[in-house]
Order: structure tokens, then C-alpha cells, then sequence
């Protein structure tokens, strides 16, 4: 199993934050990371290739290709907001050992960067209309923990998988502290309103400046992204053998 991570630039930070935003249930990790990155204007200082990533390439505009791939951004605070190292890419990784492969790979460069705090995301799949979506949480302590408690979101029942759930776990045996927030989506299509409520929460609680009226725009270019790389229709018939792709959350 072959995971590279390409370090382009090794950026200053103090105490940043690592947020995870790659594809899950209604894709709302993947609109709260690009909506950072294209808000904060984030810069790109990595790039992560994993064998267990999807074995495809598409083409696009003049005849390139893109490929799976994961990148890491980053963005400076100023005056009270944090700073952040962004996770973000078009795929997860496939297979179980792909997915620990990969996260430790994210863990160990974002601790090097100064990372004390993972906070990863996701949806939660209900099977009915979701007109005012819930948030749950799981943490890797109580103080954490009763800090989501007092701001109403609940605590998850039942399991976690793939990078949302795998990355705050591994978090916790580097002793770093870590939460994962999901919130209620009914299914597979790009889904601005668990975004936004996932928005409103990390706005919130680290004090960032980014503007949500362009949300719209974001689900939007989302939805182009994962068409143009076939992410979406591949979900799609998926879901018809089977009720869930193992990896999504």
C-alpha cells in the first residue's frame, strides 16, 4: 500500500485547527471545506496520492486529466479567528488499511504544523425530509463534549466510519483532542442546509470570518465538481445494490 503525501510549502501556524471536509452523506464535509478554503482564501501546501484511492482518472478541459487526490490547505487567523489546515479532496480512501494508512499520514503532518484539535465532519442519513437538520457530535472528552451539549447539539448513537470517525480515534491515541460533527441529510445529493448549520457551529465556536449568503453558490460547484469526476452518478448506482457505500458519513 503506497500513500504520499507531496509537501509543496511548509507553512508557519500557531495552534492551528485541523477541519476534515472530504466526500461523505450529502457531501456536506466536502461544501463546509471548499465554502472555508474559497472564503478564507486558503493556500494549498500539500497534496496527498493513496493507492486506495478510486483507480480512475477523468478528463477535463483541454484535454488534462484529473485524478483522486486529497490536498491539505491552510489559512492564517487574524486578531481572534484560528488558523486552520483544511483537508479537502474528491475521494476517500477505499479499503480499510488505505483509510488508516491515509489518516495517519494527515495526523502526522498536521501535529508537525503545531495541530492540537481534529474536528471532522459529515452527514447523518435519514431516510425522511430534513427541513431543519439536527447536529450530532462524538469527542474524545467530556469537556469537549459538554461544550456541543450546551450549544444543543446531541450526542451520536451507533458508529462512525470512515475519515470522520477513524481520524478523531486516531486522534485521541496521539493524545490530541479531537470532535466529529454530523449533521441530519436525506441522502446523497450535495446538501447546503446540513452545511450550513455545520457552518453556523464552526463560525461559532472559533470565531471565523467567512460570509454563508454565498453558500448557494458553493453546494453549486460542488454538485459540478463531483459530476464532472463521476462521484456523483457512481453513488447512485451504488445505492441501488446496496443501502450505503461503507465509507460515507
Amino acid at each position: 500500500m503506497v500513500c504520499k503525501l507531496l509537501m509543496t510549502e511548509e507553512p508557519k501556524l500557531k495552534n492551528p485547527i485541523l477541519i476534515e471536509g472530504l466526500p461523505g452523506i450529502g457531501f456536506v464535509a466536502n461544501i463546509v471545506a471548499l465554502h472555508l478554503i474559497q472564503e478564507l482564501k486558503a493556500e494549498p501546501f500539500a497534496e496527498i496520492r493513496c493507492s486506495s484511492f478510486q483507480d480512475l482518472a477523468v478528463t477535463a478541459e483541454g484535454g488534462k486529466t484529473r485524478e483522486p487526490t486529497n490536498r491539505l490547505y491552510y489559512h492564517r487567523g487574524e486578531r481572534s479567528d484560528r488558523d486552520l489546515i483544511i483537508l479537502y479532496g474528491n475521494t476517500q480512501a477505499l479499503t480499510s488499511t488505505g483509510q488508516y494508512e491515509l489518516c495517519s499520514r494527515i495526523l502526522t503532518v498536521s501535529e508537525k504544523l503545531g495541530c492540537r484539535l481534529v474536528v471532522t465532519l459529515g452527514g447523518l442519513k435519514r431516510e425522511v425530509e430534513v427541513k431543519k437538520p439536527k447536529l450530532f457530535f462524538a469527542a474524545t472528552d467530556k469537556k469537549i463534549g459538554k461544550q456541543m451539549l450546551q450549544r444543543g447539539v446531541q450526542i451520536i448513537d451507533g458508529r462512525i466510519f470512515g475519515v470522520a470517525g477513524l481520524l478523531v480515534g486516531l486522534a485521541r491515541l496521539r493524545e490530541l483532542d479531537g470532535f466529529c460533527l454530523l449533521a441530519e441529510t436525506p441522502g446523497v445529493i450535495p446538501d447546503g442546509l446540513g452545511a450550513g448549520r455545520i457552518l453556523d457551529l464552526l463560525i461559532e465556536l472559533f470565531d471565523l470570518k467567512i460570509d454563508t449568503e454565498r453558500l448557494g453558490k458553493t453546494v453549486e460547484e460542488t454538485r459540478r465538481l463531483l459530476e464532472s469526476f463521476g462521484l456523483l452518478q457512481r453513488i447512485s448506482e451504488e445505492r441501488k445494490k446496496a443501502p450505503q457505500l461503507r465509507w460515507l458519513i
